[in-house]
C-alpha cells in the first residue's frame, strides 16, 4: 500500500525546491574551489552533495509523520551524540571540541544534526497541545527545555555560534503556537536586563575571553580595531567584498585576497566574502535571490503542509535557515561580530550539508503526502 501511495503522489515532488538547492551547493563548490584551489575542500563538498542528495531522497519517501512519531527516540540519540563529544571521543579543533571520529563514519559536528532531532520534538509537542488556546506558562517551559539541553551541551564544546543558531527554532515556534503577548514582553525585558549583566559578570570572571570582547569592540568602534589583532578578520572580509566590484575580479589571482592567504577561512565562516570577490555585486544579489527563492519555496510547502506538525517543522527551518544566513552575510560585511556560523549550503562542511538536505527531504515528504489521508 506504501509503494501504492508514493506513486500515485510522486508528481508532487518539488522538484524546483530540490533544484534550488543543490544550485547553491554547485555554486558554493565553484566558491570553495577558488577559495582553496590546491586543498581537497571542494572535493569533499561534491562527495557530500552525493550523499546529501541520496538522504534527501531518502527521507522524502519515508511517511513524515513516522520521523515526528519517534521524535523522542532521535532526541535522545542527539543528546547522547552531544555527550559524546565531551568525552575522549571527542575531536578539538581550534579550541573546540565539537566533533566526532567514529568508525565508518568518519569526522562529523553533531550540533548541526541534533537540529532535526529537536524540530521533530517542536513538531511532535506542539502539534499535540490544545492549538486554539494561547501557550500556558507550563507548554512554553516545556518548549525552553527541549532546546535547553542540548543548547547547553554544545556550549559546553564551547560553540557559542552554533548555540545560537538554535534560538530562532524556538522562537519561531513559541510565535506560531501562539504565545502570549505578555510573556514575550517579559523574555525581551529579560534580555535587555540580563544580557549585559551577564556579560558583565563574564567578563569579570574570565568566561568571556578577551578575544570575544574585542570582536564586539571591532562592530561597535571599527576605527579603534587593531587590523593585525582580533579585528584583522573582521577588516580583511570588508576588504575583499568591496575589491569585487560589480562584476569580480575575474580570477585576478594577484590581487585575490583568498588565493594570497590574506582572508582567514576563505572556505567556510567567510565564503560570502569570496563570493563577492569572484563574482562582485551581481553575483552576491544572485546569491541571495536564490535564497530568497529557496525560503519561499520551503514557506510554500509549510503553506501546503497537511498537518500542524509538518507546517512548524518547516517554518521553524526556515526561521533557523534565514537566521544563519543573515548572522554569516553580516559577519563577513562587518555588521555581526565573528561567531563562526556557516552560510548554509555554500560552507565546506559535510555536517551542515547533511543535516540541510535532511530537512529538505522532510519538507518534500510532506509536500508528497498533502493529498494523502490516514
Amino acid at each position: 500500500m506504501m509503494a501504492i501511495v508514493e506513486k500515485r503522489n510522486f508528481r508532487e515532488f518539488d522538484w524546483l525546491l530540490l533544484t534550488l538547492a543543490v544550485s547553491i551547493v554547485c555554486f558554493g563548490i565553484w566558491q570553495i574551489y577558488n577559495a582553496q584551489p590546491t586543498e581537497i575542500y571542494w572535493q569533499k563538498q561534491i562527495i557530500g552533495l552525493i550523499l546529501a542528495l541520496f538522504l534527501a531522497i531518502l527521507v522524502a519517501f519515508i511517511d513524515y509523520r513516522v520521523l515526528v512519531y519517534y521524535a523522542p527516540v532521535f532526541y535522545v540519540i542527539g543528546i547522547i551524540l552531544l555527550i559524546l563529544v565531551l568525552t575522549p571521543l571527542g575531536v578539538k579543533v581550534k579550541g573546540q571540541q565539537a566533533w566526532l571520529k567514529l568508525p565508518l563514519v568518519g569526522q562529523f559536528q553533531p550540533s548541526e544534526f541534533v537540529k532535526i532531532p529537536v524540530l521533530l520534538m517542536f513538531a511532535k509537542y506542539f502539534n499535540e497541545r490544545n492549538k486554539f488556546s494561547p501557550l500556558t506558562i507550563k507548554e512554553t517551559l516545556v518548549g525552553v527545555a527541549i532546546i535547553a539541553l542540548p543548547v547547553g551541551l554544545i556550549l559546553l564544546e564551547p560553540d557559542a555560534g552554533q548555540a545560537l543558531t538554535y534560538m530562532p527554532l524556538l522562537a519561531v515556534v513559541l510565535f506560531l503556537s501562539s504565545i502570549k503577548i505578555r510573556y514575550v514582553i517579559l523574555s525581551i525585558a529579560a534580555c535587555l536586563i540580563l544580557l549585559p549583566l551577564g556579560f558583565y559578570i563574564g567578563v569579570k570572571t574570565g568566561k568571556i575571553k578577551q578575544y570575544q570582547v574585542e570582536r564586539i569592540n571591532v562592530i561597535l568602534d571599527p576605527e579603534s580595531a587593531d587590523p593585525r589583532g582580533y579585528g584583522y578578520h573582521t577588516l580583511q572580509s570588508m576588504i575583499t567584498i568591496g575589491q569585487g566590484g560589480i562584476t569580480g575580479i575575474k580570477g585576478d589571482t594577484e590581487r585575490s585576497q583568498s588565493a594570497l592567504k590574506f582572508l582567514p577561512e576563505p572556505h567556510t565562516d567567510f565564503i560570502f566574502a569570496v563570493t563577492a570577490e569572484n563574482t562582485g555585486f551581481v553575483g552576491c544579489v544572485s546569491l541571495l535571490l536564490a535564497y530568497a527563492l529557496l525560503i519561499s519555496r520551503l514557506i510554500m510547502g509549510a503553506r501546503y503542509a497537511p498537518d500542524r506538525a509538518s507546517m512548524l517543522f518547516i517554518m521553524a527551518f526556515v526561521g533557523g535557515l534565514t537566521f544563519q544566513i543573515f548572522i554569516n552575510v553580516g559577519m563577513t560585511m562587518g555588521m555581526v561580530p565573528v561567531i563562526g556560523v556557516p552560510l548554509p549550503l555554500m560552507s565546506a562542511g559535510l555536517s551542515s550539508i547533511l543535516s540541510t538536505f535532511i530537512a529538505i527531504g522532510f519538507v518534500l515528504s510532506v509536500r508528497m503526502r498533502r493529498f494523502v489521508n490516514y
